[in-house]
């Protein structure tokens, strides 16, 4: 089977493109006249490999272009359009490149008869497990509206939360880059004039500012000992996050780190409250939800608790028994889904608890950016404060000989 591009004409007089994947031409001619299309061109893709190609295999929806699309598709699905008529018109003002060609075969095998769970199952890299499931528990329960106003409501959630994080940690990486960088221009540039000055005169150096003029020649004749170690651990991080047994050692590590695995674990928890009881109001089963929180915890450690907590509710247990014996969710969190599961309303309070943590994300990171600011400042202080005592001190001594 191979693909092929399209340009037709719709009923209404309007030119549709998209790709289809069929046999031969004449079975992509036949699936345009069955959407009653008036075919304008067809041509086969080239398999070889190109840029373009590569960089669209690649590139994904952005958050933000995937909460207006749900949002805008609930309100017409409630305003009674069709489905297919929905995406008809989504795909002509939808401005993503790549949503835009998503949404277009998605409404091409909507109208050929497929589901519409079917037809995004197969956009894995746009559409989550998460956002498939509840589609399909739309589907099956008759309130597509809904659950897409649902979906709309927690991607937004997700995305404030990113913007939090990202934008706390804007000014100290945006301050330690530009450290970085003078402290670079300090070793490579300012220090050996100083070194050249100083073996010139013959003169008797301090201790630190031997140390600093040595390891100042060290870093310019082996840099590239330092390039090899930061890219070394990079790709050592990455070639362990690809295992099972390296990610969850990783991620159990970044709970561990003072500070940043306190966050780290209240946006795994604000996570887990929230899928959970959207996946739940949405009505999908229990079992099938605790498979896809595991799935989109975003940490291995609290998706193998969640897990553990499936196996348990499998065999009729409670599901906050297992989640206190981890050891991982805290206290409250277990109390608050028992407490929700004898009153039968553990979607809302999965909704409270990820209300609570959000806002507790958000405290612990402005604490951490007022935190981090000031240490920046004095380490930053006492580096260069080192380095002009190592390089005045000789300067001093200099001038007392001359004297």
């Amino acid at each position: 089977m191979a693909r092929f591009r399209y340009r037709a004409m719709d009923a209404a007089g309007r030119t549709v493109a998209g790709s289809l994947d069929a046999d031969t031409v004449e079975a992509v001619c036949s699936k345009l006249a069955d959407l009653r299309y008036h075919v304008v061109n067809v041509r086969p893709v080239r398999s070889g490999l190109r840029v373009g190609a590569f960089l669209a295999s690649i590139q994904r929806v952005k958050l933000r272009e995937l909460v207006l699309f749900s949002r805008q598709f609930a309100t017409m699905i409630d305003a009674g359009l069709s489905v297919v008529k929905c995406l008809d018109i989504l795909q002509q003002q939808c401005r993503d490149p790549k949503l835009k060609e998503v949404i277009g075969t998605t409404k091409h095998d909507v109208g050929a008869g497929a589901s519409l769970t079917d037809a995004i199952a197969k956009h894995p890299r746009v559409f989550s497990v998460l956002y498939v499931n509840m589609i399909r528990s739309a589907e099956a329960g008759g309130i597509l509206d809904k659950v897409l106003d649902r979906l709309a409501t927690f991607l937004e959630k997700e995305q404030e939360v990113r913007n939090k994080v990202k934008s706390a940690m804007m000014y100290p990486s945006v301050v330690l880059v530009f450290a970085l960088l003078m402290l670079m221009a300090l070793l490579f540039f300012v220090l050996p004039k100083f070194k050249d000055i100083f073996e010139s005169m013959e003169m008797q150096l301090p201790v630190t500012t031997k140390f600093l003029l040595n390891f100042s020649g060290f870093a310019m004749h082996f840099w590239y000992l330092f390039l090899t170690a930061g890219v070394g651990l990079v790709v050592a991080y990455q070639l362990a996050g690809r295992t099972e047994s390296g990610r969850y050692q990783l991620d159990r590590l970044k709970l561990k780190v003072p500070i940043f695995g306190e966050l780290a674990l209240k946006t795994s928890v604000a996570r887990f409250a929230r899928t959970f009881g959207t996946l739940l109001s949405s009505g999908v089963p229990v079992l099938k939800a605790l498979d896809i929180v595991a799935d989109t915890a975003g940490n291995k450690v609290v998706a193998e608790a969640v897990v553990r907590a499936r196996s348990s509710v499998k065999e009729g247990e409670k599901i906050s028994s297992p989640l206190f014996a981890s050891r991982i969710f805290p206290v409250m969190v277990t109390q608050m889904i028992s407490v929700g599961e004898e009153t039968g309303r553990l979607d809302v309070m999965l909704a409270k608890v990820s209300d609570f943590y959000e806002s507790e994300v958000e405290s612990t990171l402005k604490g951490l950016t007022s935190l981090i600011e000031p240490l920046m400042i004095v380490g930053l202080g006492a580096i260069v404060g080192f380095i002009a005592v190592s390089v005045i001190s000789p300067i001093y001594q200099l001038v007392g000989n001359i004297k």
